[in-house]
């Protein structure tokens, strides 16, 4: 796969680990470049994978947060924050996310090592459920707070 790489400033410290991993998996890093804006690098990475320059991307900022909440706005790109094994891989597996956050401030490079090997290598699982799940973000992608999704159960 070809992955799309950008950094902020308080990103860069995990680049080399990042970029090293990517390649160790066997898969084609491309470092985009870095903003000391993480808009600026969110719309970067997410514009390559939505519009398939690249199969997924990584952003690093200083908590995830902030690339996940920007690139998440974009059509065609499903970020999530990670900062553990499990997270990285589920985050896949169920909800077909494409480009992975990681906190610079939060992660060192052994865990951020650990996290975007996890992210690399799962699949989404297209299980029934995880794809109804997916239909209806993609509902609320489209209609917004006009979304009609189900009911929430009451609380006993």
């Amino acid at each position: 796969m070809k992955i799309a790489i950008a950094f902020d400033h308080a990103g860069q410290p995990l680049l080399d680990a990042i970029t090293a991993t990517v390649t160790e998996q066997g898969h084609e890093p491309v470092v985009l470049g870095w903003s000391t804006d993480y808009p600026d690098i969110a719309l970067a990475v997410g514009k390559a994978v939505a519009e398939g320059d690249a199969d997924r991307g990584i952003l690093i900022c200083g908590s995830g947060a902030g690339v996940a909440i920007a690139a998440t706005k974009l059509d065609g790109v499903r970020a999530a924050c990670a900062h553990d094994h499990y997270t990285a891989a589920q985050c896949v597996t169920h909800d077909d996310t494409n480009v992975l956050c990681l906190g610079g401030r939060v992660i060192g490079a052994n865990v951020a090592t650990d996290v975007t090997e996890a992210f690399l290598n799962a699949e989404f699982s297209g299980e029934e459920r995880h794809q109804r799940r997916l239909d209806k973000v993609g509902q609320i992608e489209t209609d917004g707070l006009g979304a009609q999704l189900g009911e929430l159960q009451p609380v006993a």
